[in-house]
Order: C-alpha cells, then sequence, then structure tokens
C-alpha cells in the first residue's frame, strides 16, 4: 500500500472514529435522559455490571476517570435512586464497598438489552477474524485512552 492511500485510510478512519464517538456520546445523553441519570452515572453503571464484585469509590473515580470527590458524589446519586448499596468491607472496616442492586439495575440492563439487539446485527456480517480485529482494537483504545488520561491529568491546566 502506498503512503498515499495508507495516509487517506488514517485520515477517513480519524473522521469516522469522530462521528462514532459524537455518536455515542450522544447516545448515552439519551439514555441517560430516558431514564433521569447523569450521562457518567449511565457508565458507571455499565462498568459496574462488568467488574466481578463490590467496588470501593476509589476503585469506581479509578475506572471513570473521576477524582474521588466526584466518585463520591455520583455514588451518592446512584445510591439515592437505588441504583447501589454501600456497606463496610468485611476485610478491612475503613473501607466501604457500592455494589449494585439488581433489581433496580434491571431497569437499565433492559434499555441496553432492547436497544443492543440492534447493535449486534452491526457485526453479524462480519467474520471471526473480523471480529478479532475489532475486539483488539477496542481493547488496545481503551488502554490507550487510560494512559492519555493519566497524562493529560498530570499536565497544568491550560490558561
Amino acid at each position: 500500500m502506498t503512503d498515499s492511500r495508507r495516509a487517506r485510510l488514517y485520515e477517513e478512519l480519524s473522521l469516522e472514529s469522530r462521528r462514532y464517538l459524537a455518536a455515542y456520546v450522544l447516545f448515552n445523553q439519551a439514555v441517560a435522559d430516558h431514564l433521569g441519570l447523569h450521562p457518567t452515572d449511565v457508565q458507571c453503571l455499565s462498568l459496574l455490571t462488568i467488574e466481578p464484585g463490590p467496588l470501593t469509590v476509589r476503585q469506581i473515580a479509578d475506572l471513570t476517570g473521576l477524582t474521588t470527590g466526584s466518585a463520591t458524589r455520583l455514588v451518592d446519586r446512584l445510591e439515592r435512586g437505588g441504583y447501589v448499596t454501600r456497606a463496610p468491607d468485611r476485610q478491612d472496616r475503613r473501607r466501604v464497598l457500592v455494589t449494585p442492586v439488581p433489581e433496580r439495575l434491571a431497569r437499565v440492563t433492559a434499555l441496553w438489552d432492547d436497544l443492543g439487539g440492534t447493535w449486534q446485527t452491526l457485526l453479524d456480517d462480519h467474520t471471526e477474524d473480523e471480529l478479532r480485529v475489532v475486539t483488539r482494537h477496542m481493547r488496545r483504545a481503551y488502554e490507550l485512552s487510560h494512559a492519555q488520561l493519566e497524562q493529560l491529568r498530570s499536565r497544568p491546566a491550560p490558561d
């Protein structure tokens, strides 16, 4: 492949990535609006459903990229809404664990499941090798995003 063809592909990929990310953010906002939640709350609930057990507020802050203060306010909102509970950690009484409430989370999961079938059809015509490439790309993009988030947080804010 020539350098100019590759450069055009990179440019096209960049444009489509920006469209995809903007569409996802707007979709997440629409889901949050529909449920009466904040968009960050929806993402936190999504992350809580893929973790193997309860998390501390610090772990939620790390997962979401929020400060611990912002993560505490997020957990406060979710607790008021009945989506999570807080309980002392039996192993370390100084820590508090945040656990999703399955019955309340079912409300969010039902919406994701309802909309998810349509998203699945986007992948149906891909080969297994193509699905592995997409999965590898998403995993690497996630890892890069977290690394860049850490780097960005270490910089002073612009004037």
